[in-house]
């Protein structure tokens, strides 16, 4: 049976939040963000966009490109509990649902709860709850696999629906850029274009032992995408890969002076890592230099890490292993965990509290 994917994407969703919630902003170039130097954007309102601000943007580029930009400090508590509903909403119409973050996910209605009669019906429904229950809007894409469904979203972008049916896809993808290909990112693109792929049309014309010749097996994938092919299925349960917590500096410090500040994000890393039914093995130290190179050091020792002192004894010897001079400064260090196991796949973890 041919699948039948949605997927759907919240509109601005953080900034919407801040509009829906206090009226004063609604109409006005909202970004939301921390004021000052080292702030990088979380989201900006359609109103702010027109001036060309974008989500992971410096804020103060923001603010340059729109100085009536109104900033708002983010709100995270909110967005998630908001996020949730959403996440309720999805929930009556089927159980294979797969979050990429708060505000879009991928759904599988193949089967539908409601037994709505295609999935058109079923974005319709779930947009319709989204604006009726929440005040907020969302832009859904329907197709028969994910790469399209994805896609179709952002085609009617904001408040919009859009669908792609088998028929339409090789005529709907072959004018459009290499660059809406998943994974193709721009050097990839930059690659693609040397050898005449602009489109992803053209990129369909190129032979698939030449684009493996090329790339490898990503080469497969890349010939299967421009023929509108994708067998990912939506992935309802998705284990954690890893978990971290970082901190960006107001004035950058030397090494001695960050490693007070790894204790406290340990602590965050771990109070998330007792809520998983796996066990991390691997401590990662993350750093970032006053000219933005970002240095990592990892640790997978024999026994994984039983408490959050030890995580953050693992991580600070982590420091030891930097290897830079001593006047050299950071604006940012992160602690994670990664390398999930299953309990039995090594030595037993006992989570303290």
């Amino acid at each position: 049976m041919q699948r039948k994917i949605v997927h759907i994407d919240m509109d601005a969703f953080y900034a919407s939040v801040e509009q829906r919630d206090d009226p004063t902003l609604r109409g006005k170039p909202v970004v939301v963000a921390w004021r000052g130097a080292r702030s990088v954007v979380c989201a900006a309102s359609y109103e702010a966009r027109t001036f060309g601000v974008r989500s992971a943007m410096p804020a103060v580029r923001a603010e340059r490109l729109c100085p009536e930009a109104i900033f708002v400090p983010p709100d995270f508590v909110r967005y998630r509990a908001v996020s949730q509903h959403v996440r309720e909403i999805f929930a009556r119409h089927t159980t294979l649902i797969e979050p990429l973050s708060l505000d879009e996910a991928y759904l599988d209605v193949t089967e539908n709860l409601q037994a709505l009669p295609s999935a058109t019906a079923v974005a319709r429904s779930i947009r319709a709850a989204i604006r009726d229950e929440l005040s907020l809007t969302a832009s859904a894409g329907v197709a028969y696999n994910k790469f399209l469904a994805k896609i179709a979203s952002d085609w009617r972008k904001p408040n919009g629906l859009f669908v792609i049916r088998p028929e339409q896809a090789i005529d709907f993808l072959t004018p459009l850029s290499v660059g809406r290909l998943p994974g193709v990112g721009k050097v990839m693109e930059k690659r693609l274009i040397e050898i005449g792929a602009t489109t992803i049309g053209e990129l369909r014309a190129i032979a698939p032992l030449e684009l493996m010749r090329r790339f490898g097996r990503w080469g497969q994938r890349l010939h299967e995408l421009s023929f509108g092919v994708d067998e990912h299925p939506v992935c309802a349960e998705r284990q954690t890969q890893s978990i971290s917590a970082e901190d960006t500096f107001a004035s950058d410090l030397t090494l001695v002076e960050v490693r007070p500040m790894i204790a406290p994000l340990a602590a965050k890393v771990w109070r998330a890592a007792i809520k998983e039914s796996r066990v991390a093995r691997t401590v990662v130290l993350k750093l970032k230099t006053a000219e933005f190179r970002i240095l990592t050091r990892s640790e997978t020792p024999a026994r994984a890490p039983g408490s959050e002192g030890e995580l953050a004894g693992l991580a600070n010897a982590l420091t030891l292993r930097v290897g830079l001079p001593e006047r050299t400064r950071f604006r940012l260090v992160g602690v994670g965990l990664s390398g999930f196991t299953d309990h039995d796949a090594g030595p037993q973890l006992e989570f303290g509290i």
